[in-house]
């Protein structure tokens, strides 16, 4: 009888104000990694076999750089960024594609596999699990992409100046003109803000579709958006809402300046726009506001619905 009353004691011990709300979130966030292993073996797959294609490109950075011997500096900069570029580009997009299938799935797989029946006796809300899963595509994948991209940047760029160095090149007016923490600075700018903030609407109708749908969520959550398209292009022969998702999707409130010669290719154009552009943009706080729309719609769904 004591060691029964004991156990009663103790399960009525834990509820949710005895546990402080962000250690509620921590630990909601390493559940999310720890049954979510793609959200880091993906950047990590990815960025091996980033670092093998660039390491051939590399190889033939000494025959460009000879064909390049009359341009200017700058030029022959860009040349020599190639392969650190596209290892910066290819892990971004595999990363993205992990934010938008993991955002997909996050509360349809613990429908499906009843494993909500398990983590609905604990004592986290419902609204504290579903921001614990948010935070996974809009903060989480980015910080991760980025400390995975700095590394095999750094290594893509040992490789080349190692080649380069071989060949007997003169390439010191070339390097000169490049930067490496200036870059990655830009590419933690463009994570956070671009990939975790202004695609966070994405994410956020994922989330909603997935708490929703009772089997191929990815049908429901691509359906609609085509039926409202082709439902406006039909009735009022305009494509809006067609722009507006395109616009939106398009990397940014602004592109950047085609006079600074910023390749949609290059860690240059990442900087497209601005930080202080970025935060007074509308386009921004409109999506935040409909990502919040989406989240609280899915809280409301999570509560209410159990498993498929």
């Amino acid at each position: 009888m004591n060691s029964a009353s004991n156990v009663m004691n103790a399960s009525q011990a834990i509820t949710p104000g005895a546990v402080s709300w962000g250690r509620q979130m921590y630990w909601s966030v390493r559940r999310e990694l720890w049954e979510s292993r793609s959200i880091y073996i993906a950047p990590m797959a990815g960025a091996a076999l980033t670092l093998v294609a660039c390491s051939i490109s590399a190889m033939r950075l000494p025959e460009r750089m000879r064909a390049a011997a009359a341009l200017d500096p700058m030029q022959q900069t860009g040349i020599i960024e190639g392969p650190f570029d596209l290892a910066g580009l290819l892990i971004m997009g595999v990363t993205f594609l992990v934010a938008l299938f993991y955002s997909l799935e996050a509360l349809h797989g613990e429908r499906r596999d009843r494993s909500i029946l398990f983590w609905k006796s604990l004592p986290v809300s419902d609204l504290t699990t579903v921001l614990a899963k948010a935070s996974i595509p809009m903060f989480v994948l980015p910080a991760l992409t980025f400390g995975v991209t700095i590394v095999t940047q750094a290594i893509v760029l040992l490789v080349s100046r190692a080649v380069l160095a071989r060949s007997g090149v003169q390439t010191e007016a070339a390097w000169d003109h490049f930067s490496f923490w200036h870059t990655e600075g830009m590419l933690l700018y463009h994570l956070i803000g671009i990939h975790g903030l202004w695609y966070a609407p994405f994410y956020g109708w994922l989330m909603l579709v997935s708490a929703w749908a009772k089997r191929l969520p990815i049908l429901w959550a691509t359906l609609p958006p085509i039926a409202v398209g082709l439902f406006e292009k039909i009735a009022f022969n305009t494509s809006y809402f067609a722009g507006l998702i395109a616009a939106h999707f398009d990397s940014g409130p602004a592109r950047s300046n085609p006079a600074m010669g910023a390749s949609a290719m290059s860690m240059d154009a990442l900087t497209s726009p601005s930080p202080s552009q970025f935060l007074v943009s509308p386009g921004l706080w409109a999506g935040l506001m409909i990502t919040a729309l989406f989240l609280a719609m899915a809280v409301r769904l999570r509560r209410q619905r159990g498993p498929i």
